[in-house]
């Protein structure tokens, strides 16, 4: 099995709840003193912005938590071995544009269509979770209708981690 996946989105989500966390307990409690020398809090813009901040980057760091705890509890040995899933690298022929397509399918976070990284609630993602090679998809998306061919398939399992 390829670990790869979530050990990259593990540190990549612990990476972000560690700096977020630096900002919370070191950089905005020294802008928050630093705005309360300044005198009238109640008109000390720094001030309220430093707070605000402060609520953000809790919220945030409470979401990563969260979605670290998820895929904690992902069994990725329940992923099919011959169907598209999370992970997978997907080729499709796309009908509709006339051209040859490569995506890999990923989670929300790690979603970046320019480098064919999608998400699988992506409308592409969804159509495409649970197919075969030679199946088609439809896919419902802002521009119409696209129709897609599963030419290749890379499940999670066949790449190397």
């Amino acid at each position: 099995m390829n670990s790869a996946l979530p050990m990259d989105l593990k540190k990549k989500l612990e990476d972000e709840i560690a700096a977020l966390d630096f900002e919370l307990r070191v950089e905005l409690p020294r802008e928050i003193a630093k705005a309360r020398a300044h005198g009238d809090l109640s008109e000390n813009a720094e001030y309220h912005a430093a707070k605000e901040r402060q609520g953000i980057v809790n919220a945030r760091i409470g979401q990563l938590g969260a979605r670290l705890r998820e895929l904690s509890m992902v069994d990725f040995t329940r992923i099919p071995r011959d169907k598209v899933g999370l992970g997978s690298t997907v080729t499709v022929f796309d009908n509709t544009k006339d051209e040859e397509m490569t995506y890999r399918l990923v989670t929300s976070e790690e979603a970046d269509v320019a480098k064919g990284c999608i998400s699988t609630t992506s409308p592409i993602g969804r159509a495409l979770l649970s197919k075969q090679v030679g199946d088609t998809v439809k896919v419902q998306i802002p521009g119409g209708v696209r129709e897609m061919e599963i030419m290749k398939l890379l499940t999670i399992h066949d790449i190397p981690g």
